[in-house]
């Protein structure tokens, strides 16, 4: 039977662990109110911009005179994985299953005969990625010391995308996040972002003709490199209110099992205790008739 002692020294212990899971819950919170506002402001400008690429594109995909982040490089045997994790733990299978699915991503795309090359984002996707495939990993981005994620951040990525597609690093770029649905929700999701995905307008917008001054190919020359840029951004805030929210539901769950865990060990510390009083009586009455 465990000492008094180490009872009291366990229920202190998990006590002071109960304080700062609780701690985390309460930041989570506030942190995720923001986030799903700034996720929510950004969500329908990128979902916007993706259509109207999709509008312009539809049409010249196939033609000569197309852009090459959208043509793209005619072949698609090197592909560059961006994985967006967060940089902190503390918030359940957040990571692990963004994690997974990249995983998942990496052995279908090698299965295929495909070359892959990794660019993490967030330190808690290179760690685990790096055991098994260190030698894929090209570099990390971090945003330990960035308080609020800004589009500066996306565009520093779009950029650095952008530059090795010119140097010929990767012929097709699919950036892997989890897309925020609720606290109890976050779908890992992979995006293709080189050469562009083109969705289907839908027969009703096919019918609608319209006449660009400059021609579709120049606008689409300045909106591709841009559209890089916002889709990272949006899948940053996606990320960001997806932490948040797994934090908060991993917090609260820590904070309640603390709490259920204090419960029997106060109650096993009074039986102890209870016990040890009763023993000592024994002994006082026993010694008492010997006399």
């Amino acid at each position: 039977m465990a000492s008094l002692k180490l009872l009291r020294t366990r229920i202190a212990s998990v006590t002071a662990t109960r304080k700062i899971t609780k701690a985390q819950q309460m930041v989570a919170v506030s942190k995720l109110r923001r986030a799903k506002e700034a996720n929510e402001a950004a969500r329908p400008y990128a979902q916007k911009m993706k259509a109207v690429i999709s509008g312009m594109a539809s049409g010249m995909k196939n033609n000569p005179g197309a852009p090459k982040l959208l043509a793209g490089t005619g072949k698609d045997d090197n592909h560059l994985l961006v994985v967006c994790t967060a940089d902190r733990g503390l918030c359940g299978g957040f990571n692990s299953n963004i994690v997974r699915f990249a995983k998942q991503t990496i052995e279908e795309l090698k299965a295929s005969g495909k070359t892959v090359s990794i660019l993490c984002v967030g330190r808690k996707g290179r760690d685990p990625l790096k055991r098994i495939y260190g030698d894929l990993i090209v570099d990390t981005v971090e945003f330990t010391g960035v308080r609020q994620i800004g589009f500066a951040n996306a565009d520093g990525i779009g950029k650095r995308l952008l530059a090795m597609f010119e140097d010929g690093k990767f012929d097709v770029c699919t950036l892997i996040y989890a897309r925020f649905k609720s606290v109890m929700t976050q779908t890992p999701t992979a995006l293709r972002l080189i050469p562009a995905a083109i969705e289907d307008a839908g027969d009703a917008k096919a019918a609608v003709s319209y006449e660009y001054e400059p021609d579709e190919g120049e606008v689409l020359a300045e909106l591709l490199p841009k559209n890089i840029s916002v889709q990272i951004f949006s899948a940053l805030l996606e990320n960001v209110a997806g932490e948040f929210g797994a934090k908060m539901s991993a917090m609260d769950g820590a904070t309640r099992n603390a709490g259920e865990m204090i419960d029997k060990l106060t109650l096993l510390y009074n039986r102890t205790r209870q016990s040890k009083i009763t023993s000592e009586l024994i002994e006082i009455i026993s010694g008492a008739e010997a006399l």
